[in-house]
């Protein structure tokens, strides 16, 4: 996530780490810098202006300039000037005190929409919420067929009106539907197109008339960059939108759209799709993103992963059996398992604080290597996952051929799990730090 901005905003800031004491013309030649990584990372230029001279602004003030690190002082402004124009704090979605509450999802052909509407029921559906989806994309071939199939997965129900080709009244009539069925949320998935136009603006100006949303959400596509601001300041104009999900923020992105929608718009990010499961949807913190930028890392969203990923009490019998030095294999495995419900390993990296920005560009982290660790440790029978002391060679052969790898694998595998045994034996009993190290889990590496 915006590792090339990252990168090269990092190469900035070594312009000023360099000097002991800076001078005006040192924080404009490192302002610079900054500039250009913003426009190459295609954030709007009238943004990447009021940025950079906020920033100047502050930076050659004399606190800074005297400072006896003055660095850091910039690094600080620029985090702070970050947040500021990302929307300053997390913005939670509006709720009707009289239910429904009514989230009409809009956007684009191909930005994710569809898709999108079934996370966010998902994530609802977990914070105890009952909501409903409605199939109001008439047009595009197997639109409904695809809510449904979104619907099932994350076990919420559809809403939809055979051989009805008024999205209004399908609208209009799944408001009834979901005070029947006692939903307290309902998810309108509205029809998009390839671009703007006055038939798609004025079919969604009447379901909004119609229905009176809570929340109207624009779904766009993170790595169209410049354009997906332009889209949004139509919508916004034409709809008056009142947040904004980001997708695709795990690609290749150059972060214009993050750093500049909220600014041009002045409606905030909601949330940010982060991967193509179901469960890749966290909400939006200024914030923390602005730390994800600058490689300071993000702690919180780690933790909060962690939270979600780990139970507890599985956590208490790890511990307990870590002190009583009776930490199996199949323990082990079951770390593994944990580790892969956080998502993957390059998104729990990149919250880490310390990790170079772009490190893991090049990097090929190989996510199928749990895939083998899993399949080494189910061809063990109870005995060799409870005693590995007693695997030999012949049972490491049988074990290999099983699981389709090889001697030499797992014997990796047998030396990688007594590293972790007393790896994590060390964090048990060392108070804050053993017991954030337990929920994380995350020395199974």
């Amino acid at each position: 996530m915006f590792g090339s901005l990252a990168e090269k905003m990092n190469e900035a800031f070594k312009k000023f780490k360099n000097k002991g004491k800076l001078t005006a013309a040192d924080v404009k030649a490192g302002m610079r810098e900054i500039k250009l990584a913003l426009l190459e990372a295609d954030v709007n230029f009238k943004v990447v202006k009021e940025f950079v001279s906020a920033v100047t602004e502050k930076a050659v003030g004399e606190q800074v300039l005297e400072s006896l690190v003055p660095a850091q002082q910039i690094v600080k402004i620029v985090h702070e000037e970050l947040i500021a124009i990302m929307g300053e704090k997390n913005e939670k979605l509006l709720v009707n005190p009289k239910p429904p509450t009514v989230i009409m999802m809009v956007g684009l052909q191909g930005s994710g929409k569809t898709t999108h509407t079934g996370k966010l029921a998902k994530m609802l559906k977990k914070q105890g919420k009952r909501p409903l989806l409605v199939a109001c994309d008439v047009y595009r071939p197997a639109a409904i067929k695809q809510l449904q199939v979104v619907g099932e997965s994350v076990g919420v129900p559809v809403f939809s009106i055979e051989n009805e080709k008024d999205p209004v009244k399908i609208a209009s009539e799944s408001l009834k539907a979901a005070q029947r069925g006692a939903n307290d949320v309902v998810l309108i998935d509205t029809a998009g197109r390839l671009h703007i136009d006055e038939v798609l603006m004025g079919e969604l100006e009447s379901i909004k008339t119609k229905v009176e949303p809570t929340e109207i959400l624009l779904v766009i596509d993170s790595m169209t960059g410049q354009d997906a601001v332009n889209v949004a300041q139509s919508f916004n104009e034409l709809l008056s939108i009142s947040g904004v999900i980001l997708t695709k923020l795990d690609g290749d992105t150059r972060g214009g759209a993050a750093l500049s929608v909220r600014h041009i718009t002045g409606k905030p990010i909601k949330f940010i799709g982060v991967g193509e499961k179901l469960d890749d949807l966290e909400p939006f913190y200024p914030d923390r993103m602005a730390s994800r930028i600058l490689g300071m890392g993000d702690v919180l969203s780690l933790i909060e992963k962690a939270q979600e990923a780990f139970d507890e009490k599985k956590a208490v019998e790890l511990e307990k059996k870590l002190r009583e030095s009776s930490f199996s294999l199949q323990d082990y495995l079951e770390q593994f398992k944990q580790i892969k419900n956080m998502g993957s390993l390059e998104q729990i990296m990149g919250m880490i604080p310390g990790m170079k920005p772009g490190a893991l560009k090049d990097a090929k982290i190989d996510e199928k290597q749990i895939g083998r660790t899993e399949a080494i440790i189910l061809s063990m029978t109870m005995a060799e996952r409870d005693d590995p002391s007693i695997i030999n060679s012949s049972r490491k052969k049988r074990i290999a051929a099983g699981s389709g790898t090889s001697v030499e694998e797992v014997n990796r595998l047998l030396k990688q799990y007594e590293q972790t045994k007393q790896m994590m034996k060390q964090f048990t009993g060392m108070g804050r730090k053993g017991k954030l190290a337990k929920k994380l889990g995350m020395f199974g590496f």
